[in-house]
């Protein structure tokens, strides 16, 4: 790579920050928790957060940024559980940008949003480099992917504060070892918090909401204390 690449490359990368910063001190200020969701194409990503909203909807207000290549198809799924969905459309990107999350952002009433997801792009290498503002990363794997995810693609993993394993309801019809990629996780991020789901039988979707819950629930107390902290 030529050092103008580099140079390039860099400079896209420091206004990007620079924009996720912002987008990450408002959504703190309004305090709402921001999840930017990773995972290969065909992951279930859209199914986990069908079944996610449904039972955070009577407790959270709810919002979800829809990324993809192309086409509404995945935040009409959404749109039809009742809450506030964005599509973004890259047209051809392979991972959303703090600009586009920016734009979207003012489509939605913060003041009455506690929970923001951002459906990303479907793939676990580009979207990995891009902060879009978010509260944390959280990367998914459907167990039809194999177990060595985590070694092939350790950018996301090692960034992300939570993985979620999903169609875990698969596994006794295949050659995959829940125990295997789990260590295989942990070498890489041995902070990740780890979820075993199926958005079929609704295993430990329980858990994955009590995290997501705990998580808004945290933020929330840490905005007030800085408030009471100040002259």
């Amino acid at each position: 790579m030529s050092a103008e690449r580099v140079t390039v490359k860099e400079k896209v990368l420091s206004a990007n920050d620079q924009l996720a910063a912002e987008t990450r001190a408002r959504l703190e200020a309004e305090r709402v928790f921001a999840v930017n969701l990773i995972s290969s194409p065909g992951s279930g990503k859209t199914t986990l957060l069908e079944c996610t909203v449904d039972l955070m909807k009577p407790s959270l207000r709810l919002g979800v940024m829809a990324g993809d290549v192309q086409t509404r198809n995945d935040a009409d799924r959404l749109i039809r559980h009742g809450i506030p969905v964005e599509a973004i459309e890259t047209g051809g990107g392979c991972h959303l940008d703090a600009r586009q999350v920016s734009r979207a952002l003012t489509t939605f009433d913060l003041s009455k949003t506690d929970l923001l997801f951002i459906e990303n792009v479907g793939n676990l290498v580009c979207p990995a480099g891009f902060d879009l503002g978010e509260s944390v990363k959280v990367v998914l794997m459907s167990v039809t992917e194999g177990e060595d995810k985590p070694l092939k693609y350790p950018a996301a993993f090692k960034r992300a504060a939570a993985l979620v394993l999903t169609k875990t309801d698969l596994v006794p019809h295949l050659e995959f070892s829940l125990e295997r990629v789990i260590e295989y996780a942990r070498s890489v991020n041995p902070d990740l918090t780890l979820f075993s789901t199926s958005s079929y039988t609704g295993d430990g979707l329980a858990e994955w909401t009590s995290w997501l819950a705990g998580q808004v629930a945290a933020l929330k107390r840490a905005q007030e204390s800085a408030k009471s902290a100040r002259p």
